[in-house]
């Protein structure tokens, strides 16, 4: 991919074989992907019959000059490059144009030929690239919106430092990486040189940038120039990049890279596959950024336990809905113990009523077998209870009406006995489920009246 080098190299080739020269013949590809923002037709004739002046970079973006507006802008992306046929511009993957390739190329997206035969071509086999017509470049994105060119606008440490120091992503500070591949914060670093870089300043990629202290600042910024400096004084041809980088090992397989005789990892930092030797490139900002979290919960559990007045309104709502979840599970828990009581409570009462008619209390399994029969038989022995009290009332005129009735009572109370064991034996055998209510309508029917007392 086209770096600050590559792009470079390609100025360079037309600064020193271009300036000075007309255009007599432009071509534009009819391709709106690359072609940004102009009409084939209105670009090809803003650019016909003008001189070039002057080549200007910054980043990764170039523009030509030409003796009057507009300029022909040229944002490489991935696969962007400037050819001149008959000149080598560049010894990278996407080299000069050699004798027998195809001329103008079919991924040829600008080409121009000079009044002195001389023909240049940009070219971009991927169409990520853009191609603008633009009156002033510098005054508008993408070019307004780069920071400092890495090459001609290098920054001192002291402005280095503090500007690591202040980028941050919300409460968290941004990966080094990311922040040198951030073209609002320095221009023309790419992905490789990034890698390279850090692994000369022996700095981890995904360190935070504002845990650098400012000698790792230094030795980053050196390297910064170092790097770049050596790779546009080659031409930004690899090939004659020193045998020590990691760019040469950057391309093999996992497992199988190293770098003096150190292995390469291959990880991905700042959204991007990076190189790194784990034995030379430990991530410091690590430990402190995990202790600098521990720190912040224990403020935050702080907080959520001051009862102070200055108490933030966050941890006071949670408390609150704390305390509501608290008084619930207190009401639920009460709610349960009165359920259990009550239940003890009716099993007493069960225990009482077998006990006094004579029968054997059915097992717990048996008790779980009741069902809703039961209730119904319950309903119809409340309603004979209901009547036989009804005929007692208007008896109760004389003695001998009341032993009557004292016999009348316990012939009842037999015969309703027989009929509850009968009902128990049935309600057994058949696995049904009987309630409550059985024992507590037997207790109300076995408590002797106020005359038989």
């Amino acid at each position: 991919m086209p770096e600050l080098p590559e792009v470079e190299a390609a100025r360079r080739a037309i600064a020193d074989n271009c300036i000075g020269k007309k255009i007599v013949k432009a071509i534009i590809a009819d391709d709106p992907k690359v072609i940004d923002g102009v009409p084939p037709n209105d670009f090809k004739a803003s650019l016909e019959g003008k001189t070039i002046v002057a080549a200007n970079r910054k980043g990764k973006n170039m523009w030509i000059q030409l003796d009057s507006p507009p300029f022909p802008t040229f944002q490489f992306g991935m696969a962007g490059a400037i050819y001149i046929k008959g000149v080598a511009v560049t010894k990278y993957k996407r080299s000069a144009v050699k004798d027998d390739d195809e001329w103008p190329s079919k991924y040829s997206k600008v080409f121009l030929e000079l009044d002195d035969g001389l023909e240049i071509s940009f070219t971009d086999k991927r169409r990520f690239a853009k191609v603008r017509s633009l009156e002033n470049p510098v005054s508008v994105p993408p070019i307004s919106v780069l920071g400092p060119d890495a090459l001609l606008e290098p920054m001192t440490v002291d402005e280095f430092y503090k500007a690591l120091s202040k980028k941050k992503i919300g409460k968290r500070s941004k990966e080094i990486k990311a922040l040198l591949l951030d073209q609002s914060f320095i221009s023309g670093i790419g992905n490789w040189i990034a890698d390279e870089v850090l692994y000369q300043a022996r700095i981890h990629p995904m360190q935070s940038a504002s845990s650098l202290s400012k000698e790792d600042c230094a030795t980053l910024l050196k390297c910064i120039n170092e790097v770049i400096e050596k790779a546009v004084e080659v031409g930004a041809d690899s090939s004659q990049y020193p045998t020590s980088w990691i760019f040469h090992s950057r391309e093999k397989k996992p497992g199988k890279a190293f770098v003096d005789g150190k292995k390469i990892e291959f990880i991905t930092a700042g959204g991007r596959t990076s190189a790194v030797v784990p034995d030379l490139q430990k991530n410091m900002g690590a430990e402190s950024t995990k202790a600098a979290g521990k720190r912040q919960q224990g403020k935050v559990q702080r907080v959520e336990h001051n009862d102070s007045d200055d108490q933030d309104e966050e941890p006071a709502i949670e408390e609150a809905e704390t305390g509501k979840s608290k008084v619930k599970q207190r009401g639920t828990n009460t709610k349960r113990a009165s359920t259990n009581k009550k239940s003890k409570e009716s099993n007493s009462d069960d225990d009482e009523n077998y006990s006094d008619e004579g029968l054997k209390k059915p097992s717990g399994k048996a008790k779980q077998n009741r069902g809703s029969k039961g209730k119904v038989d319950d309903q119809k022995k409340k309603t004979r209870a209901t009547n036989t009290a009804a005929k007692r009332k208007p008896e109760e005129s004389s003695d001998d009406e009341d032993n009557d009735d004292n016999d009348a009572s316990g012939d009842d109370d037999d015969n309703e006995q027989d009929r509850d064991y009968k009902l128990f034996v049935k309600t057994l055998s058949k696995g049904k489920k009987t309630t409550k209510q059985t024992g507590e309508s037997r207790q109300t029917r076995n408590k002797p009246s106020k005359k038989q007392k």
